[in-house]
């Protein structure tokens, strides 16, 4: 009877168990659980949603792995964007107490998840004036078209390697025939740069103009105080230059600036990390040539994926998180701003279905029952 009803394993339905977790991706547990009782009368304690919400996620993988192939009339260039964000975790262990906290110290201890981000898109052609008039000058852009059939996803759990695999599989999942152009965009943590080239050869390897702007900022202010035209002045002069493909030339200038103003202590410092991050990754940063194939040249849909998915569910006051319920909600709010949420669902019932009632585990009981 159980499997002719399609019954759930918990004693709460799956329309039930749906609207729970869908409202539990997008606000806190205990006002999904107050907004289900109001709706439905059902009073849930707050350990059993929350239980709800791991055994949800527990076909992330699968569902995504066997999801119908993207529209073939896709953009011709394939998006793979990759960073990683710090989530604030449950302490194992009483805190200490701590008087006054030292320079860089935080009162939360987080562990950082990687988040990814692919999507196709149509070739945006832009010159470097363009870009450096839009973020200096607040030209506003011309309209484009946005991603397409984008999807965003997260780990806490899962290293550095299975992620980028699970990450190639989307790519090729999404271009087997290897016909687009493939361009991944991340930033210049090391560790990730070695990984995604190694996995995907041929790829265009973008540096996230971003991060490189944030070392151009902290350069500028060496020299001249935050907020300043001077500093503007330096750091747009500086942009354009990398932008037109002049990174070697913008590295040589700062390091001639440390020595002839004869920079000591911190700002010389400053500077000199500033111009070493950028010589470290010059070769990802060939701009010029991205922004003339139209390529993208920021990380942007993995940043907002970095607020969107992580931040603003999941670092909110108070908030603390063990390493299963926090893997639990990236899987769930994954698949609910990737707009996947309602085939994810009819995917999920489906297999818990096949779980509960495997191929014959019932057998139909023939003759009388003996009493």
């Amino acid at each position: 009877m159980d499997e002719q009803l399609q019954l759930p394993a918990r004693a709460y339905s799956y329309v039930v168990q749906s609207r729970l977790v869908k409202r539990a991706v997008q606000g806190p547990f205990r006002e999904a659980v107050d907004a289900l009782r109001e709706s439905t009368g059902e009073r849930i304690p707050l350990r059993s949603a929350q239980a709800i919400l791991v055994d949800a996620s527990a076909d992330f993988a699968a569902f995504y792995e066997h999801r119908a192939r993207p529209p073939a009339r896709s953009g011709p260039i394939l998006v793979a964007a990759i960073d990683c964000k710090g989530i604030p975790m449950v302490r194992t262990e009483p805190a200490p107490r701590v008087v006054r906290r030292g320079k860089g110290e935080k009162a939360n201890k987080k562990k950082m998840a990687t988040v990814a981000a692919v999507y196709t898109m149509e070739p945006r052609v832009r010159t470097p004036q363009d870009v450096v008039g839009s973020l200096f000058d607040g030209e506003p852009a011309p309209a484009r078209k946005g991603p397409q059939d984008k999807r965003v996803w997260a780990s806490l759990l899962a290293g550095k390697d299975a992620f980028v695999k699970d990450m190639v599989a989307e790519v090729n999942r999404r271009d087997p025939r290897k016909r687009k152009v493939r361009v991944v965009v991340a930033d210049g943590e090391r560790a990730l740069q070695l990984r995604m080239a190694k996995a995907l050869p041929g790829a265009v390897l973008v540096l996230d103009l971003l991060h490189v702007l944030e070392k151009v900022w902290s350069a500028a202010y060496v020299f001249h105080p935050e907020g300043s035209p001077e500093a503007q002045a330096f750091a747009r002069e500086r942009a354009l230059r990398i932008l037109e493909g002049g990174v070697g030339q913008v590295v040589k200038g700062l390091r001639q600036m440390a020595t002839k103003h004869g920079l000591r202590g911190p700002r010389r410092k400053t500077l000199l990390a500033a111009a070493g991050y950028l010589y470290r990754n010059r070769s990802r940063m060939q701009y010029h040539q991205y922004l003339a194939r139209g390529l993208p040249i920021a990380s942007g849909s993995v940043e907002g994926a970095c607020k969107n998915l992580v931040k603003d569910r999941m670092e909110r006051s108070g908030m603390r998180w063990s390493p299963a319920m926090a893997e639990a909600m990236l899987k769930m709010r994954a698949v609910y701003l990737s707009g996947h949420l309602d085939g994810y669902w009819d995917y999920h019932v489906a297999q818990e279905q096949r779980r509960l009632h495997r191929q014959g585990a019932w057998r139909p009981i023939r003759g009388r029952a003996k009493e």
